[in-house]
């Protein structure tokens, strides 16, 4: 029998949280952005998911596609988009953020995971699309 998509897209999210949490504990706050990217990458992959790092994805402005990009932190399995963060505290603007490049890169889910928190579910947000 086949997962429905919303539960496949579940069992993903808990996937990534998992994951973010255990990059979390070993490595703790106070790093940047692109050393949590590449231990998350390397856990996922490690569980057999399909993960992808700044990906590039043309922006467009009038039906024309423009010579420039919205860079994605992560996809994961083509269906997430992984937002990662290491600041004081999470914004509208990054929930903006990661809410326009699913649009563009016509994701169902994302997740803005801040890293710069004593507790990573405190620095976590699903976004869907």
């Amino acid at each position: 029998m086949e997962e429905e998509p919303s539960r496949s897209l579940n069992a993903l999210s808990r996937d990534v949280i998992g994951a973010a949490i255990e990059v979390h504990e070993e490595l703790g706050p106070g790093l940047v952005e692109s050393a949590y990217a590449s231990c998350l990458t390397e856990v996922l992959r490690d569980e057999g998911h399909e993960v992808s790092r700044e990906v590039c994805i043309p922006a467009r402005f009038r039906g024309r596609e423009l010579d420039a990009y919205y860079r994605l932190d992560l996809t994961v399995d083509e269906r997430l988009v992984l937002e990662i963060k290491a600041v004081e505290e999470l914004h509208a603007v990054h929930k903006s953020q990661l809410l326009t490049y699913l649009e563009m890169a016509e994701a169902p889910l994302g997740l803005l995971i801040n890293f710069n928190v004593p507790k990573i579910v405190d620095g976590l947000e699903r976004v869907v699309c």
